[in-house]
């Protein structure tokens, strides 16, 4: 009797092995990983005589990035991950503050910083949840990737693709690791240069650790799609953003592209957030040119409301330096894109675009104004021993009459090798 229980259960371990192995298949087989290194070089020059002359930082950057395939069966179980590791080449002399690297609290930049960010998964159907670590891009959020290291929060995130042309996002985020930060901490509302936005006890009170959204997007045609958010940032402020985009064909490589945006921000108990954004961006495309016109325009009591420290916001006029999103801010965008791939050279492209705004609401009753020039030129080799190799050059002037004028300039040198 103890023999025939005995090879039982080494049956049955045996099959459970065999199964687990099967079950696992597709997790292993649908795996991937890469690794990039980030060169990247940092120069902000003011303009003016007073207060620091300038930022300038070299650092050198690394990202790992594992993700796992399903397990099989109803409900597949995965795992991601995202180990980054930065370290200076070149600051000091009063020339920190780019955010590039974390700051060392006396004025300068720590020598080197990293982190490890985990994501369980689970899927079923066309449905997936990510808790964990999380990088998102939406309507109500935008993890800025535009640093050394990227921008991490954690939290969950429930997207939805079940339903042909609808996409549901949910999500639920309660801390950020920012692009120059080696741990996590609360999150706060952007209180930027003329935004008119307080928060009730000053800046030791503003700071949450709750920020809820849902929404996301349905394709009503081939053509065109409409996208809705309601997102919250507990006790700061609440969002309705509502996005309609749609790309008339005209003829063979010829397109005509909508983009309409329009957000309600009201306060959430601890601030004065009052503020209705409308934007919108029409870009013409023929062959490789794309020539694009924006407009956006602020009102309410206040300027635009959204996560600070690097969080990118959802607007047509967010630009390298600037965002045009102060206190009833009008501003207007000329964009122009050359893909040189459409001449022969592929990898290579070239983009300028020129912004201004005005009727900005200053404390002192006084109109302000703004204007911002941006150049980006990139190439990234595609064959050969080098592919993936990519280069880049982004220049930016920036000129108001409410604060400081800058001339900025960033060099980033990246390779991505695929491990698996």
């Amino acid at each position: 009797m103890r023999k025939t229980s005995l090879a039982l259960a080494v049956a049955a371990g045996t099959l459970g092995l065999t199964l687990s192995h099967v079950a696992n298949a597709e997790f292993i087989k649908d795996s991937k990983a890469s690794i990039e290194a980030r060169n990247f070089y940092f120069n902000s020059d003011f303009r003016e005589g007073a207060g620091q002359s300038k930022q300038e930082e070299w650092a050198q950057g690394f990202l790992l990035r594992m993700e796992s395939g399903y397990t099989e069966g109803t409900v597949g179980f995965g795992v991601d991950a995202l180990a980054t590791f930065g370290f200076k080449l070149d600051s000091g002399d009063g020339t920190a503050g780019s955010g590039l690297l974390v700051p060392d609290g006396s004025g300068g930049s720590q020598d080197n910083s990293g982190g490890l960010g985990l994501t369980a998964k689970a899927k079923a159907g066309e449905s997936v949840l990510k808790v964990g670590s999380l990088q998102l891009k939406n309507q109500a959020i935008g993890s800025s990737d535009s640093r050394l290291l990227p921008q991490v929060f954690r939290g969950a995130n429930l997207v939805s693709k079940d339903i042909a042309g609808l996409t549901l996002d949910l999500g639920y985020l309660d801390e950020v690791n920012n692009r120059n930060s080696s741990d996590y901490q609360d999150m706060r509302l952007n209180t930027f240069t003329n935004s008119g936005i307080t928060v009730k006890g000053g800046s030791s009170a503003n700071h949450s650790n709750q920020f809820v959204f849902a929404g996301g997007s349905y394709k009503l045609t081939d053509t065109l799609t409409g996208g809705y958010y309601y997102s919250n940032l507990e006790d700061m402020y609440k969002q309705h953003s509502f996005n309609l985009v749609h790309v008339l064909p005209i003829a063979d490589k010829q397109s005509l592209k909508s983009d309409l945006r329009y957000a309600r921000s009201t306060d959430d108990g601890l601030s004065n957030v009052d503020n209705k954004a409308f934007g919108a961006m029409f870009t013409y495309a023929l062959s490789g040119h794309s020539l694009g016109l924006g407009y956006q325009k602020m009102s309410g009591d206040t300027g635009f409301a959204y996560i600070g420290d690097s969080v990118d916001p959802f607007l047509v006029n967010y630009v390298q330096i600037g965002n045009f999103a102060a206190k009833d801010e009008t501003s207007w965008q000329a964009r122009y894109d050359f893909n040189f791939g459409s001449v022969g050279i592929p990898g290579l492209t070239f983009m300028t675009r020129y912004l201004t705004g005005d009727n900005i609401d200053r404390p002192n009753n006084a109109d302000g104004k703004e204007w911002e020039r941006n150049m980006d030129i990139a190439y990234v080799i595609q064959e050969g021993s080098l592919k993936n190799l990519g280069v880049r050059w982004r220049n930016a002037t920036m000129r108001n009459n409410f604060g400081r004028d800058v001339d900025q300039n960033r060099l980033i040198v990246s390779y991505t090798l695929p491990l698996f």
